[in-house]
């Protein structure tokens, strides 16, 4: 009876052993798939938002989930344009310019206020203007405390937080923000900081430095964003913002709080080798969010450019065990 029973429990364990293979391996195979791809539904437009033109590209079925991507600097919704059709079969997909980027309007800054604060607001209101009342949010670089203020303002808008180098922890600043903050301290005193932030040689760098894969940066990103630099008046928008982060770092403590509070769920995919915003910011939301999803990616601060399909399998995969 004994030596039956043994059989019976054996068999049971080989099956199930059997079916965890069989599982392994369709997993696998579904992370090796070609991604499903359309372009056919991307739009391009031009709103109002309180008295400024604001652009955004749009794709992908109205009726299905929004993702809203917010970039970086010195970037613009552009930045998106690999990632966007791949998420546009199964997702609404909205990526904007803020004010002062891409193909948005760009006001003098003495008559505008460039604070994140502002950029938050003219989001939220444009998603509003759009009916959009509950979205997911990828958020990178700049986008991140333009996000995370839209999520304070409004937490029951949010469905889930997509994070790549989207910084919200003092661990994830790298060695460049001690001279940053000497500008932040004196900024009449530092105009060097100024001049080393908006060079052509820093908007190449924030592409390619520590990236593995040099060869996967398309330089007309670059030369493209200096050229945006360059126009009259971008100085003082960009001076503008970069005075104001400082207002980033001060509200970490009140984000992480609402982090633990909200616990929303959270993807993060962080390329590892991004000297501006380090890995360890990436495994610090572990900290307010033990249930976070991580990924460091061998890749830079722009580590869409280098590993588009990886993070676009992460995001479908992600999105689809959290639908809302």
């Amino acid at each position: 009876m004994t030596r039956i029973l043994f059989v019976h429990i054996k068999a049971r364990l080989l099956r199930a052993a059997a079916v965890a293979v069989a599982t392994l391996t369709m997993a696998a195979a579904a992370s090796a798939a070609p991604l499903e791809l359309t372009a056919s539904t991307t739009s391009y437009h031009r709103v109002k938002v309180d008295g400024v033109g604001i652009f955004y590209r749009e794709a992908g079925p109205r009726n299905a989930p929004t993702i809203v991507l917010l970039h970086g600097f010195p970037s613009s919704s552009r930045e998106f344009d690999t990632l966007i059709p791949l998420l546009a079969p199964r997702y609404h997909v909205i990526a904007p310019d803020f004010p002062g980027f891409g193909q948005s309007d760009a006001p003098a800054a003495s008559a505008y206020a460039y604070t994140f604060d502002h950029l938050a607001g003219v989001m939220n209101d444009l998603l509003t203007s759009l009916a959009i009342n509950r979205y997911s949010l990828y958020i990178h670089d700049y986008g991140a405390p333009v996000g995370f203020r839209m999520m304070v303002a409004h937490p029951e808008r949010l469905q889930a937080l997509i994070t790549q180098n989207g910084n919200a922890y003092q661990e994830g600043l790298g060695t460049k923000w001690s001279k940053i903050a000497q500008y932040w301290a004196d900024p009449e005193g530092h105009p060097e900081v100024v001049d080393a932030f908006l060079s052509f040689e820093a908007t190449e760098q924030r592409h390619t430095a520590g990236s593995t894969h040099p060869e996967r940066y398309n330089p007309d990103t670059w030369t493209d964003e200096f050229t945006h630099l360059s126009k009259p008046g971008q100085r003082e928008i960009q001076s503008a913002l970069l005075y104001d982060y400082r207002t980033n770092v001060a509200a970490y403590p009140q984000w992480q709080a609402w982090l633990r509070e909200h616990k929303p769920p959270t993807l993060v995919a962080w390329g590892a080798n991004d000297p501006s915003f380090i890995a360890p910011g990436a495994t610090a939301f572990k900290k307010d969010l033990p249930d976070a999803e991580i990924h460091l990616l061998d890749a830079g601060h722009f580590a869409l450019d280098e590993q588009t399909d990886e993070i676009a399998r992460l995001i479908l995969n992600f999105m689809a065990g959290h639908p809302g």
